[in-house]
C-alpha cells in the first residue's frame, strides 16, 4: 500500500501485540521510496502480512505528525 496522504482519525484503539517489523528503502524510476513490512504472529508464513510504502514528501509529513504528537 502506497500512501497518498496522512489523514488524522479520532478514535480509541489498543496497543496491540508485538510482531516483527523490517523496513527497506529503494528506488523506482528515480524517485526513493521507504517500505515498512510487518509480519504475523510467531510461527506463520514468513510473507509480510501488511506493507506501507512512502515518498521523501510523506517521510517529511510523518516526521511533523510523530514530532507534534510526541511533543519532540
Amino acid at each position: 500500500m502506497f500512501v497518498d496522504k496522512w489523514e488524522k482519525e479520532n478514535r480509541n484503539f489498543r496497543k496491540q501485540d508485538v510482531r516483527e517489523t523490517t523496513y527497506s528503502s529503494t528506488v523506482v524510476g528515480g524517485e526513493k521510496l521507504f517500505q515498512i513490512q510487518t509480519y504475523g504472529a510467531e510461527g506463520s508464513t514468513g510473507s509480510a502480512k501488511q506493507t506501507i510504502q512512502f515518498d521523501k514528501q510523506r517521510a517529511l509529513e510523518l516526521i511533523d505528525i510523530l514530532k507534534k504528537e510526541f511533543n519532540l
